[in-house]
């Protein structure tokens, strides 16, 4: 356990911004879900709009360094590819 002021001010900072983080990834896998969930429905429309929707934040995430860019951009590009390929 942290035994100086300084330490144990750190530890409770790391322990607020990760709960902060988590509290982001989550965000990002129900955004996430939500398209994914649309596409299941079949009405592409529907899953496109959500997907609008769910590239903001996704976005957003990654700004944050939550996640890595280009793990955004590899979750937009196969959302959007399964949207396309819809009939």
């Amino acid at each position: 356990m942290a035994n100086s002021a300084q330490a144990r001010k750190r530890a409770r900072q790391a322990d607020n911004q990760r709960q902060h983080n988590a509290s982001l990834r989550s965000e990002l896998r129900t955004a996430i879900k939500k398209v994914i969930k649309a596409i299941d429905a079949g009405d592409k429309a529907a899953a496109q709009a959500v997907f609008q929707a769910s590239t903001s934040v996704v976005d957003s995430i990654a700004d944050k360094k939550i996640i890595h860019k280009n793990k955004a951009a590899r979750h937009k590009s196969r959302l959007s590819a399964a949207i396309k390929a819809m009939a």
